[in-house]
């Protein structure tokens, strides 16, 4: 068997690959194109070769080119990758014959391989971010023209409705008139964009049982599912909650020595994009009556409010693994908000022409005596336990955070329609 390493740039692509005993065979300078990679590996690679190469922005496009030709692909974490990145003298050839060396010796951190699917969800989930804040930079141009003018703006803010038809229809001098004009047009642009995407996003977020399940959430749209399911992939991979949230960055750093433990800042790893929905998530579930938004405000007694709402995302990964790996919605979750969230992306699916009814949870002759079940069974989601099967510790959590009371209300039987009144009873 021989081990290949691959050092990956945007342009090039450096090999080094080593025999059993660690001694180099070969080196090899390849250009990082279709082509160029599959002409070299017809040339180069053999049947058993086992292939290591870092995590990077072209890693899975060039493992599937190689894929076929060789035994093995090993995708290693660059962030630990010590022997790489504290390397006293580093060059592209020592990086791949190091990486080739981890490899053979089975020292190489490695990373999980997403699949097509999950792929195709981290690629679309990124890219409303990024449309985000090219919209906010044609926003702050036209502020900064009018600004310059020393143009009052009107009341509720420029980019509304009656904001931007009062802006159209400002008088400037001619090109001042010009610039804004551009920059609306851009904005405008970018707007359909992030609209037109959305409800692509949306037909999605219909068709993923994944998605409709962490919607129950409090604070949790078809965005931050989405981005939450396309960041963690399959849980199964995960051994509990705080494993799901240290990938996603949200523990903080501990060092420990001897009798000393310094905890830092949370780690920022794994997706900022997923962060940063998480956090936003985080606020909106923050006022939540139930034990979600009572963990929040208790937090917020004692604590700074950033580090709360960053407490409140963790949390929120924590239990979506939870809801994830048993297939359970929240019990805790509001009714008429779970239904109104989910008709959103039906609707979406419905225009698109890709909307297929989810089946109605229950069998017939079953009876669901309370709210949250009913609406659950209505929009194809599994039933959740009631009250009455709560164990207690359960009841002793929700007793703690002061959120009993409107856990049980969720759960409470749907009001009963009385008798329909008689003409004469309406007439008097």
């Amino acid at each position: 068997m021989r081990f290949v390493g691959l050092d990956l740039h945007r342009r090039t692509l450096e090999v080094c690959i080593l025999d059993a005993t660690g001694k180099v065979l070969a080196r090899h300078s390849v250009a990082c194109e279709r082509n160029s990679l599959e002409a070299f590996a017809r040339a180069h690679l053999e049947p058993a070769d086992k292939l290591a190469v870092e995590a990077t922005t072209s890693t899975w496009a060039v493992s599937a080119i190689f894929r076929p030709f060789v035994a093995a692909i090993v995708v290693g974490n660059p962030m630990q990758t010590r022997a790489i990145a504290q390397a006293k003298v580093k060059t592209d050839e020592i990086d791949a014959e190091v990486l080739a060396n981890l490899l053979r010796c089975e020292f190489l951190p490695e990373v999980w391989e997403p699949d097509g699917v999950t792929q195709r969800l981290r690629h679309l989930t990124g890219v409303p971010s990024a449309l985000v804040g090219d919209r906010t930079r044609f926003k702050n141009r036209i502020h900064g023209v009018l600004a310059g003018l020393l143009v009052v703006l009107p009341e509720g803010g420029l980019f509304t409705a009656k904001g931007l038809a009062w802006v159209r229809a400002l008088e400037l001098p001619e090109d001042a008139r010009g610039t804004v004009d551009r920059f609306l047009r851009l904005y405008d642009a970018v707007d359909a964009e992030l609209e037109s995407l959305d409800a692509q996003l949306r037909t999605l977020a219909h068709h993923d049982d994944r998605v409709r399940l962490l919607m129950t959430l409090p604070g949790v749209a078809h965005g931050v599912a989405l981005t939450l399911v396309a960041a963690l992939g399959d849980v199964a991979r995960f051994s509990d909650g705080d494993h799901a949230a240290s990938y996603l960055g949200l523990t903080p750093i501990v060092r420990q020595s001897a009798g000393k433990c310094y905890r830092g800042p949370i780690t920022k790893a794994g997706s900022s994009t997923a962060r940063a929905m998480l956090t936003q998530a985080a606020q909106h579930a923050a006022e939540h009556p139930g034990p979600l938004g009572a963990f929040y405000r208790r937090l917020k007694k004692r604590k700074a409010r950033n580090v709360a709402i960053v407490a409140t995302a963790r949390k929120l990964v924590t239990i979506a693994f939870l809801m994830l790996k048993n297939n359970e919605p929240y019990r805790y979750a509001r009714p008429e908000r779970v239904q109104a969230k989910l008709r959103h992306v039906e609707r979406a699916a419905e225009e698109a022409g890709k909307s297929t009814k989810p089946k109605t949870g229950q069998p017939p002759g079953s009876e669901l005596k309370d709210r949250l079940n009913r609406t659950y069974a209505r929009v194809g989601l599994p039933e959740v336990k009631g009250p009455q099967i709560w164990p207690p510790g359960e009841r002793r959590a929700l007793d703690a955070a002061g959120a009993r009371e409107f856990a049980e209300a969720v759960h409470a039987p749907p009001p009963r329609k009385g008798p329909k009144p008689k003409v004469a009873e309406l007439e008097a």
